[in-house]
């Protein structure tokens, strides 16, 4: 008996819309599409949002549900997504398939990954609970990583680096904090960030994944007779991948934006992962010790970041419930500092920023706002 897709209009509180014209030629092109995919147009539903401008709509088909991508061309372009969508199904890494796609426009068919981060299922009060789906997560990582080739990606080159770290005096201190990014101040920032990069740039270079971490990846579905279970852990959010130093993605995964760990377990999963790339033949060297460093610089450079781009969301794109996180950042920053001599007076900088008192601390003198 043959399945036929409903016609029946989007319900009207299925999805906002700001943007009325949007909103006609997203149902143009899903109203188009339905026939083809056997989609219900009647059960579309909001899946997620993120921090970018892109949406995520869940419909249901006769072969199980489906993801729609909204991503407005004119602040999202689709074309890395389906690049590095290619390059990991190539990888044997499981990812969402496209379906459809109207680059025009900005709309996107996907294969549906299932509803549970790899985030919902941890027991934060349990870290060992939590080994099983780390390890998954690494096996994802090495086959990512694995397939990794020159000339592919955009290169995570020194430019990108500095870039990125940049957003920490921009938006952290200047914008969030009100603090002038000058003087002393700015000569201790350069001095650091000329160290932390030289220090990354110096590890061999990889496919990465920048946003290798718990929220960004799904559980195993549990399957059924007609459907049987997929073991391997999915990934979602790459499309922003480079090719750039291999200490990165471990970095994103063991120092999670959203999520931390004590350094037990963190050396626990790090050491597993270390092994078993050796065993893959890639570039991780034969000293764990560097590695550990390395990683730790990588995810220094990374939360300096991560805290400037949280900062960015609250106050230029009204989503403040990022910098709840805020913490978890300068704590991030503060431990890595504290283990390297090169790195002590950001150290004490990032203490006198947030009004942390520390004995016989370096002194800049008195912070000032901007004029």
């Amino acid at each position: 008996m043959s399945h036929a897709p409903s016609t029946e209009p989007i319900p009207s509180n299925a999805v906002d819309w700001p943007d009325l014209q949007r909103k006609a030629d997203f149902t143009a092109w899903l109203t188009a599409l339905a026939p083809s995919h056997g989609l219900e147009i009647n059960s579309l539903r909001s899946a997620s949002t993120d921090a970018s401008f892109r949406r995520y709509f869940r419909i249901d088909s006769p072969h199980g549900s489906r993801i729609i991508m909204d991503a407005p061309p004119e602040q999202e372009d689709c074309r890395p997504f389906a690049t590095v969508a290619e390059l990991m199904h190539a990888a044997q890494v499981k990812v969402p398939q496209v379906l459809a796609w109207d680059q025009t426009q900005g709309f996107m068919l996907l294969t549906d990954m299932g509803v549970q981060t790899m985030l919902q299922g941890i027991h934060r009060d349990d870290p060992h609970a939590n080994q099983s789906s780390y390890l998954q997560a690494i096996e994802a990582l090495i086959a990512w990583q694995v397939a990794s080739r020159p000339g592919v990606l955009p290169i995570y080159d020194e430019a990108l680096l500095r870039q990125e770290i940049e957003l920490f005096p921009a938006w952290y201190l200047q914008q969030h904090r009100g603090v002038a990014v000058e003087g002393e101040l700015r000569r201790t920032l350069d001095t650091a960030f000329d160290h932390i990069i030289r220090e990354n740039l110096s590890w061999p270079s990889v496919y990465v994944h920048r946003d290798f971490m718990p929220r960004n990846l799904m559980v195993p579905w549990g399957g059924s007779a007609a459907k049987p279970c997929d073991i391997r852990i999915g990934v979602l959010d790459f499309q922003d991948a480079v090719y750039g130093p291999i200490t990165y993605d471990i970095a994103s995964l063991m120092r999670d934006a959203f999520l931390s760990w004590e350094e037990d377990f963190c050396l626990d999963i790090t050491i597993r992962y270390w092994e078993k790339a050796r065993k893959a033949s890639l570039p991780v060297g034969d000293d764990f010790g560097e590695f550990y460093r390395g990683v730790e610089w990588m995810g220094l450079q990374r939360h300096l970041k991560v805290a400037g781009i949280f900062a960015r969301l609250t106050l230029r794109d009204g989503k403040p419930q990022y910098l709840a996180d805020t913490p978890r950042f300068i704590n991030y920053i503060r431990s890595t500092c504290a283990r390297y001599r090169e790195l002590k007076p950001l150290l004490r900088l990032v203490e006198r920023v947030e009004g942390i008192e520390v004995v016989n601390g370096y002194s800049f003198g008195p912070l000032q706002t901007p004029s």
